[in-house]
């Protein structure tokens, strides 16, 4: 049954609602969800465009990002209204958004001083490289004791580092004392309650642990670690737990409303799963991919490159939960890739039908490696690889080494599935804050809720033959940008004499070609 069908039939019965902004890598959606079902009644989404400046850059417009989501929010009420839903039973919203992604503003203005710089940019390899060259023994995993994360391009602090060394704008109001900085969540939330007529500059905990700039374990800004990328904590937002009041609305059909949650959207995900045990997973495609497991009320540290990071805080009196999480940068961004780029399918739909119709990779893969590659290497300078067609991305090789342990894995969320989900667990603690109280996070109480299960469909020594496989075609993916060019005969460089261009052009003509073959025999 679809959210217009279900909200058609259930309406007479309907009890508190809550609302949430899923801002997203790609698109921004405002979805409502009944709290004592989960049940989704209505939602809309909007697009996002992102701009590549240079190559490795993206951006996205923080403007376009605001106002995607008074769209969603207006079109999901007219919706409401509708089917004949009173809105005013929207009693809370939670936000979830893309993580790491950088904004900074002007508090005196409201205008946003630069484009966010997305998650996934790769234009901060030199810093990084000036950061781990300063450390001892040239170590990325110098902080790790302190933020769970090694020193990476994907994380927030360099982003605000860079903006900070190269746009003059930013470097003027920082020293004048105006500047704000936020990722993606504390930007909408200032806007949100006020902007410059008295909004709300905070984040959560989930967001903050993936800057580099947070302690998880003191779980706040952490004095030497700003020293350490020279940000002035001035400028940071307030740390808050993913669950409670942080203002109110202040405009539009909803304003008075509270937004009462936050968490980053794989943090969300791992609370809409409800995986609130030890030893429970989720695993979530999306632009990206990202398996987060569980582990608790402590911190613990990976030795096979996995990130340690926050999970959820539910309250501001209850307990931090943790989580290890193994990332891929790019996964469902490669479909668009495809389509965008190469122009050999037309839609995703239309890739899924050729890989179903070939039945086996035949050993032939392709590392999607656009972004360089994420856990377990952190590797920025790796390039995507085609060996031949199509094994994904789904070898988190790290969560191999202890799958074994893991109490349960919750469902591996297919990509149109991921969103609901995502925005359910921000719903979640949204209506579960204190001052709010409309749902409750216990599972027993959610017993209209349902899911899929999944069976593996090949046998384990099969499993362990890809994946060593797979290991070897991402080895073969490292470290060519660093290989030499060889010249011709005539002291001249040719684009066919360096190995890996050469593999570059090849293996796309190859593609091009197996695409074409492919579509003429369906």
């Amino acid at each position: 049954m679809n959210g217009t069908m279900a909200a058609s039939s259930h309406r007479i019965m309907l009890g508190p609602l809550v609302a949430a902004i899923d801002q997203g890598t790609s698109s921004t959606r405002f979805l409502v969800f009944n709290s004592k079902t989960a049940e989704l009644l209505s939602h809309h989404q909007v697009e996002i465009k992102q701009s590549f400046p240079k190559e490795g850059w993206v951006e996205e417009d923080p403007k376009e990002i605001l106002q995607s989501v008074y769209e969603c929010m207006e079109r999901t009420c007219e919706k409401l209204t509708q089917l004949n839903i009173d809105i005013s039973n929207i009693k809370a919203i939670g936000v979830t958004n893309q993580r790491e992604t950088t904004l900074v503003w002007d508090k005196e203005t409201g205008e946003p001083l630069y484009n966010a710089i997305v998650w996934l940019d790769l234009r901060t390899q030199s810093t990084v490289e000036r950061l781990i060259n300063k450390t001892p023994g040239r170590n990325k995993n110098h902080l790790k004791h302190k933020t769970g994360l090694p020193i990476s391009t994907y994380f927030s602090a360099v982003k605000l580092r860079w903006l900070m060394d190269n746009v003059d704008e930013v470097h003027q109001a920082v020293v004048s004392h105006r500047a704000m900085f936020g990722t993606v969540d504390s930007w909408l939330i200032w806007c949100l309650t006020g902007g410059k007529s008295g909004g709300v500059h905070c984040t959560d905990v989930t967001n903050a642990s993936r800057t580099m700039l947070f302690n998880i374990h003191t779980m706040d800004w952490d004095p030497e670690l700003c020293k350490y990328f020279g940000i002035p904590m001035e400028i940071l937002p307030r740390v808050r737990s993913s669950s409670e009041i942080y203002g109110l609305m202040k405009s539009g059909a909803l304003s008075g409303i509270p937004i009462s949650g936050c968490l980053g959207d794989q943090s969300a995900a791992l609370v809409g799963q409800m995986c609130f045990q030890d030893g429970q997973a989720k695993n979530t495609y999306g632009t990206g991919c990202f398996l987060l497991r569980n582990t608790g009320v402590k911190p613990v540290m990976s030795e096979h490159g996995l990130l340690t990071t926050v999970a959820y805080k539910l309250g501001r009196d209850k307990p931090a939960c943790y989580a290890l999480e193994g990332s891929v940068a790019i996964a469902g961004a490669v479909v668009r890739w495809l389509q965008d780029n190469l122009g050999i399918i037309g839609s995703s739909e239309e890739l899924e039908k050729l890989a179903a119709s070939v039945g086996t990779s035949y050993g032939c893969y392709f590392v999607p490696a656009f972004s360089g590659l994420y856990a377990p290497y952190w590797e920025p300078i790796a390039q995507w690889s085609n060996f031949g067609a199509f094994e994904p991305p789904c070898f988190l090789e790290s969560f191999a080494k202890m799958a074994n342990n893991s109490k349960e894995l919750k469902q591996w969320e297919p990509v149109l599935n991921k969103n609901r989900t995502t925005a359910l667990g921000a719903a979640m603690a949204a209506g579960a804050a204190e001052g709010v109280s409309v749902w409750s996070l216990n599972p027993e109480d959610l017993s209209e809720v349902t899911s899929e299960k999944f069976e593996p469909q090949i046998n384990p020594e099969e499993s362990e033959f890809r994946y060593a496989r797979w290991k070897k075609a991402v080895e073969k993916s490292m470290n060519w940008e660093t290989m030499e060019p060889v010249c011709n005969g005539n002291g001249e460089t040719s684009i066919f004499s360096s190995v890996p261009l050469g593999f570059y052009i090849i293996g796309s003509m190859l593609m091009l070609i197996g695409a074409k073959y492919l579509t003429g025999h369906k």
